[in-house]
C-alpha cells in the first residue's frame, strides 16, 4: 500500500480516469438530488471488477465507456 498516493477521485473511473457520471458524486458535489445512478441497472462481472487497482476497489465507479468496452470485447 502506498501511503503517499493521493486518494482516489470518486468522480473518475479507476480504469481510464474519465468522468464516471456517478449520480451519488454529482449529488454530493452539487447538493442537487439525483435519480438512481446509471450503474444500478448494469451488471459488472467479477472479471471486470478484478481489473480495478486494489486501492480503488469500492471507492470509485467504473464508467459506462469502460463497461461497454469490456462487454464488447468479451462478447464473441
Amino acid at each position: 500500500m502506498n501511503l503517499n498516493a493521493p486518494p482516489h477521485d470518486a468522480t473518475r473511473c479507476p480504469l481510464c480516469g474519465g468522468d464516471n457520471r456517478c449520480a451519488m458524486e454529482i449529488e454530493r458535489a452539487t447538493g442537487l438530488k439525483q435519480g438512481p445512478c446509471w450503474c444500478v441497472s448494469q451488471t459488472f462481472s467479477a472479471e471486470l471488477l478484478a481489473r480495478l487497482p486494489a486501492d480503488a476497489q469500492g471507492k470509485a465507479c467504473i464508467c459506462a465507456n469502460c463497461l461497454n468496452t469490456f462487454n464488447t470485447q468479451e462478447t464473441p
